[in-house]
């Protein structure tokens, strides 16, 4: 199995890109990270995740998401109630074969996933921003993300866009018009 393509960028919902890495690590999938610098204060101010995109820490992401873990095992074991919302938040990076995160700065085109000759299985843009999206419908390759998402596109492998921005705008409609004619796959995120 070929490993997976995550970028995070700077729209809010950053919880969806760190449920989607706990989901695909805890599967066994390697995934190719870079997360945008927007992403990272995104990251940061709504998660309270902090990330140095010039020297990242596996360690410091993974630790985070096994404190993330074990808080709601202690929370799911000491009360089986929900959250305020009725909703209940899980996370188990429990006892399988977990995969590896393979971190790529936003800005190096020299890395793998820059190219389509580096195989992987699909890549995801989760959360998206309007200016990512934009980048990505136009062809541009302004960040390894864009160039990335770029490389998915014209080899025709799985691409999905999770944008998170509303109300939209009718340039950012037609962005994801563009997007999904080039074989994106436009999936909002939009919580009930």
């Amino acid at each position: 199995m070929h490993p997976l393509v995550l970028a995070i960028t700077g729209a809010s919902g950053a919880v969806y890109a760190i449920r989607l890495l706990e989901v695909l690590l805890s599967a066994g999938h390697s995934v190719h990270l870079t997360i945008s610098p927007a992403g990272q204060m995104v990251l940061d101010q709504e998660l309270d995740i902090s990330v140095d995109l010039e020297h990242f820490s596996e360690n410091s992401l993974l630790l985070n998401l096994k404190t993330n873990a074990e808080d709601n095992e202690r929370d799911r074991s000491s009360s089986p109630a929900s959250d305020s919302n009725g909703d209940r938040h899980v996370v188990s990076l429990g006892p399988c074969n977990p995969g590896r995160i393979l971190y790529h700065q936003y800005q190096d085109f020299r890395s793998p996933i820059a190219s389509g000759s580096s195989l992987t299985s699909g890549m995801v843009v989760c959360p998206c921003s309007g200016t990512t999206l934009g980048a990505i419908a136009h062809g541009s390759g302004g960040n390894l993300i864009q160039r990335a998402a770029d490389v998915h596109l014209k080899e025709k492998r799985k691409l999905i866009l999770v944008p998170r921005e509303t109300p939209l705008s009718v340039v950012q409609l037609e962005n994801m018009k563009l997007a999904s004619q080039a074989g994106a796959v436009v999936l909002p995120a939009m919580p009930g």
